[in-house]
């Protein structure tokens, strides 16, 4: 069986959508969870830029969320997370990209950040004011993607694609902090009940961050 390495940060949606992409198509990895803002001499050589996720895969080390999830969607396209067709390609690279970008500077990076990742690297307490921003900017993404699933079975059209785990990558995160509102919308509820149900899910599902206790809710598949 293809085996991979993945350093990661077990809370981190970019290293979480490499995860969900490795385990639909099968490929068994190793986690390393690596402290990236210690800036091991070993872990600037995988990746100089100092960022997770890193993958080593093929006997090539990559760095690059989006750049690693092309990569496995053309090295192993069974069962593909790309939809055929120009449009609809684009269509999912536009929300991997949405969410990626502006959910995780207007919603993450003000969550996440703040009330989990100032504390595990001893840089200070949360800023109120960014987590205030956070927990308003949250609602209306949440409303977007209800829009979007008003006419669709999943965000970017009638099957599941790398933007879904694009989105359940940040969502996921969020929900282990205990701050998704899953009451707002019933379609964004019953989406994430889909995807959270999925095997690719179940690593995820298990981590565990210490000082953070997991919620009860968080890998019950009927929250």
């Amino acid at each position: 069986m293809l085996t991979a390495k993945l350093y990661h940060v077990p809370l981190s949606p970019f290293c979480r959508k490499v995860r969900l992409s490795l385990a639909e198509k099968k490929i068994e990895v190793e986690l390393a969870e690596e402290r990236y803002w210690q800036r091991d001499p070993d872990f600037l050589r995988r990746n100089p830029a100092a960022k997770v996720p890193v993958l080593r895969l093929d006997g090539m080390v990559m760095g690059e969320s989006a750049a690693i999830c092309e990569y496995l969607e053309d090295a192993y396209p069974t069962p593909p997370l790309m939809p055929k067709g120009a449009e609809a390609r684009y269509e999912v690279r536009r929300l991997v990209g949405w969410f990626d970008d502006k959910f995780h500077t207007e919603v993450t990076a003000n969550l996440i950040y703040e009330k989990v990742n100032k504390k595990i690297m001893g840089a200070g307490f949360p800023d109120s004011t960014k987590v205030k921003a956070g927990a308003r900017a949250i609602k209306v993404h949440l409303d977007y993607m209800a829009w979007l699933l008003d006419s669709r079975r999943w965000l970017a059209g009638d099957v599941m694609t790398l933007a879904d785990f694009a989105a359940a990558a940040h969502l996921s995160a969020l929900d282990y902090i205990s701050d998704v509102d899953w009451n707002r919308h019933d379609a964004v509820k019953d989406w994430y009940a889909k995807i959270k149900s999925r095997p690719a899910f179940r690593s995820i599902l298990a981590d565990q961050v210490p000082g953070f206790p997991v919620p009860s809710h968080y890998a019950d598949l009927d929250f």
